[in-house]
């Protein structure tokens, strides 16, 4: 089966300060990957330059195996959708009108919608516990609820790849976990896949196939949440002492920090 995204040997610098270094991976349909640091260590960046928002100094980003960098805003947004850490989202909109505003790279646009962007929104806004909230204005709405919305618009886009940035710094224990149960179900479904940035090292190791390990803009390790999120690569990224034992339940890698 090809691989969705290809992230070949990228490297981006702000200036002098080189941010990523040398960064590969790819990503395959069905798969979550979670990218995990401390603060500076890339992780935005590197998400941005995922969909050709940013585009790398050295290195290729291949989607379904074209360069993205050769490809229009329209077809990366008919491939890619980003929930980026909230920002710009208080509107003077209803949340029904922004998540159909998800719909833009399928034709549809303010006034023009069809029956079918109109359905796909009130079901995204479903998904993520909304109904009630589809006709109050975007600046009315609580921090949670407005990243829920977003997230709704990025389930709207029917895009075949969610780049999540921080997806439930908002949000609830509940809503955390319903926002990750829909990307597994959704990758699972529709064998897309997801890149998620979390500093949420147990959500991370729970619903993630995979784990990206920054440091200073390189990769430290990357595997399976077991082989990654060990108590040494966590000291030399964090600087922190943990403790990593199982979930009693389902047995991946479960971390506390250690105050003693």
């Amino acid at each position: 089966m090809s691989e969705l995204l290809e992230v070949k040997n990228i490297s981006l610098s702000y200036g002098a300060k080189n941010v990523i270094r040398d960064v590969s991976f790819s990503l395959s349909p069905g798969q979550i990957i979670a990218v995990i640091g401390s603060n500076g260590a890339g992780k935005t960046t590197l998400l941005k330059s995922l969909n050709g928002s940013i585009e790398p100094d050295a290195g290729t980003v291949l989607l379904k195996g074209d360069a993205i960098a050769n490809l229009s805003r329209r077809q990366i947004a008919q491939q890619i959708s980003v929930v980026a850490q909230e920002n710009e989202t208080k509107f003077p909109v209803t949340a029904l009108e922004f998540v159909l505003s998800g719909r833009f790279a399928h034709g549809g646009v303010f006034g023009w919608e069809s029956d079918d962007d109109i359905a796909t929104a009130r079901n995204a806004l479903m998904m993520c516990d909304l109904e009630e909230h589809s006709g109050r204005l975007m600046n009315e709405l609580s921090g949670g609820e407005r990243q829920r919305v977003v997230f709704a618009r990025a389930l709207a886009t029917r895009a075949t790849i969610l780049l999540l940035d921080e997806p439930t710094a908002n949000l609830d224990l509940s809503h955390q976990a319903i926002l990750f149960r829909l990307v597994r179900e959704r990758c699972k479904s529709c064998l897309g896949a997801s890149v998620i940035v979390t500093h949420d090292l147990n959500l991370a190791a729970e619903f993630s196939d995979e784990i990206l390990l920054l440091k200073n803009g390189s990769v430290i390790a990357k595997g399976a949440p077991h082989d990654v999120l060990t108590a040494d690569n966590l000291r030399l990224v964090f600087d922190a002492d943990v403790i990593v034992d199982g979930h009693p339940t389902s047995g991946k890698p479960r971390i506390t920090m250690s105050y003693i």
